[in-house]
């Protein structure tokens, strides 16, 4: 079972939309998952210009993904170096630490995201 960032097993983050590297709902990591999604973000309108201005536009629905598109309130699984550089930049989304893996503090600092959790 994986762990989260309090030392505890890993919660689900998000059935809908679904979300996770594995699209299991949870921030799980593995070796395939070169962006590391592993931070259970709560999106915000600041997060999503933010992210669409650094290249990663995640609001613009994509159907032949499968993809809705984010809108505020939705629960994703982030990668940990966006959240981090979003962090940095003063518009990192909250933080659900429950459901937040572990492997995001190689990316992130506790307290950092602990400041930013619901």
């Amino acid at each position: 079972m994986a762990t989260n960032v309090l030392g505890g097993a890993l919660q689900p983050c998000s059935l809908d939309p679904l979300t996770g590297y594995y699209r299991d709902g949870c921030c799980n990591t593995g070796q395939g998952d070169t962006g590391v999604h592993t931070v259970c973000a709560i999106m915000t309108a600041e997060f999503l210009e933010f992210s669409k201005a650094a290249g990663n536009d995640l609001s613009t629905p994509m159907p032949q993904y499968g993809f809705d598109g984010l809108k505020p309130g939705d629960q994703w699984c982030l990668c940990a170096p966006r959240w981090q550089e979003a962090f940095e930049a003063g518009s990192a989304p909250k933080v659900v630490l429950d459901a937040t893996h572990i492997q995001t503090l190689e990316w992130c600092d506790l307290a950092a995201l602990q400041a930013h959790a619901v």
